[in-house]
């Protein structure tokens, strides 16, 4: 029972190498999003899941629509049993919508976090659990009939980076058995959604990385580590610049000062917010090499605080 898939970023590959992996369900044709200038030299860079594709030997399209008629055309060929979509980051609509089986791996509990970002958005919430589920796509976000779930807790210390990985290898072996059972005659049984509970997981923006020293210290703090590694978090400097910030730990919840912002306390780096205070532990200049907090201290002035 060969399978196309769509996929496009870190988080898609691993999916696909589960499937890559399964003599029943190898992918036939993965398609992608094209090639994009990327960094600072503007370079052509593939998609993560382009790479992948290549190591693996499959099959792979990188066409400008997946919707256009030669991308419905090629896909028809590929006759597939099913068409995996995770993480592609492109919505899909008529004819191919209904043109084949659709399934996609998505990682929440659906329909809290329909959306963008579900990882992110979830630390960011403070959840105490996520998941993975498996949906029938359909021309609505993420807001298809549901036909498999997995819950995953979300630990204390927790970054995107260690809960995007459980959740993709959760993801992969969860999609694998869903397509054994089809694959086997069982019936698979498909939940419609209550659109009523949904959720949004917006995609991250330059406003939502920047800690805000009003706010709780436990929010910035599950903002640190809802974007590490792949993003980042930033707090202001006193001179408006942006200070980037990798790691972080929460020092006080509670404790309140005057005038809330980046200070020097015992040798640590901190952001005093209102209330609670949290530790900057590692931390990027601006136009400068990521460094721990101390080290920014001995080369930069920041006001003290007792």
């Amino acid at each position: 029972m060969s399978t196309v898939f769509l996929g496009t970023t870190d988080f898609a590959v691993a999916v696909l190498e589960r499937l890559a992996r399964s003599e029943a369900h190898r992918p036939v044709l993965v398609i992608t999003r094209p090639d994009r200038p990327s960094g600072r030299g503007r370079h052509l860079s593939s998609p993560p899941v382009a790479r992948a594709a290549r190591e693996l030997g499959l099959e792979l399209a990188q066409p400008e629509r997946v919707n256009a008629p030669e991308s419905v055309e090629r896909i028809a060929r590929a006759q597939p049993s099913a068409v995996i979509v995770c993480a592609f980051g492109a919505l899909i609509a008529e004819p191919l919508l209904s043109a084949h089986e659709m399934l996609n791996v998505h990682p929440s509990l659906l329909p809290r976090w329909r959306g963008a970002a579900p990882v992110e958005r979830a630390i960011i919430a403070g959840d105490a659990r996520t998941g993975v589920s498996i949906m029938r796509v359909t021309a609505g976000l993420d807001a298809g009939p549901v036909c498999a779930v997995l819950t995953e807790p979300i630990r204390a210390a927790d970054t995107y980076g260690t809960l995007a990985e459980r959740l993709r290898e959760r993801g992969g072996e969860l999609l694998i058995d869903v397509l054994d059972r089809r694959a086997s005659g069982d019936a698979l049984e498909f939940i419609e959604q209550d659109g009523a509970q949904a959720t949004y997981a917006e995609k991250i923006v330059a406003a939502d990385r920047v800690l805000d020293p009003l706010a709780p210290a436990v929010e910035a703090e599950r903002v640190v580590r809802a974007l590490h590694p792949h993003i980042g978090a930033r707090a202001t400097l006193a001179d408006g610049r942006m200070l980037g910030v990798h790691r972080a730990a929460l020092a006080s919840a509670d404790r309140a000062d005057a005038e809330p912002g980046i200070v020097a306390r015992d040798g640590r780096l901190m952001l005093a917010c209102s209330p609670g205070e949290l530790e900057l532990l590692r931390v990027t200049p601006p136009g400068g090499h990521e460094m721990d907090g101390a080290s920014y201290l001995r080369g930069h002035a920041v006001r003290g605080r007792s």
